[in-house]
């Protein structure tokens, strides 16, 4: 275990510490929750930035960070999805959970070909997770009432929206003559 996992691990324990501030009938549970958000967030590339830096990847950390992250987001959107309940947080939200998993078991699914190269991380999908990013720790921070600071949260979440669909999209092309030999063959 090194720092870089254990921030990894850290993650995954403020999931139930963020959903239970989320809920608090506090006037301060919104900003409470965003800030867990913010802080698991900052984590996130921490411990990216360290395993690199320190030469600390490690096999756990390389499957755990990526779920870890996916179980923040997603956690994050449900969340947000059930207190808004509106078609502009509803739609982004939907686009982007089946676009992780859509890339996630395609990944799975190219390592077993040994070309996971093919759909390695893009800086476009770099792009789509600050904007998703910053749009969740607003919309986090905020109760569900229409104002400006909401407003930027849902143009940010779309934004992001608009970005997975079209990395996925990447994802999915740089993928094609993998998947389109491998159905040709059956």
């Amino acid at each position: 275990m090194n720092i870089p996992n254990l921030l990894t691990v850290l993650r995954v324990l403020l999931i139930p510490i963020f959903i239970l501030l989320f809920y608090m009938p506090f006037p301060w549970s919104y900003w409470a929750a965003s800030g867990v958000f913010a802080f698991a967030a900052v984590t996130d590339w921490l411990d990216g930035y360290l395993a690199r830096r320190w030469e600390q990847s490690t096999p756990f950390g390389a499957f755990l960070d990526p779920v870890a992250d996916k179980l923040m987001v997603a956690t994050a959107l449900v969340l947000l999805v059930a207190e808004h309940t509106n078609l502009w947080l509803t739609l982004p939200a939907t686009i982007i959970i089946g676009r992780e998993i859509v890339v996630s078991a395609l990944r799975e699914w190219m390592a077993e070909l040994g070309a996971r190269a093919h759909v390695a991380v893009s800086n476009l999908a770099k792009w789509k997770t600050a904007a998703q990013m910053v749009a969740l720790v607003i919309l986090l921070g905020n109760p569900p009432l229409f104002n400006f600071w909401v407003l930027l949260g849902y143009v940010l979440l779309i934004v992001a929206a608009v970005l997975t669909l079209w990395s996925m999209l990447q994802y999915l092309l740089a993928a094609w003559p993998h998947l389109s030999t491998t159905a040709e063959k059956k």
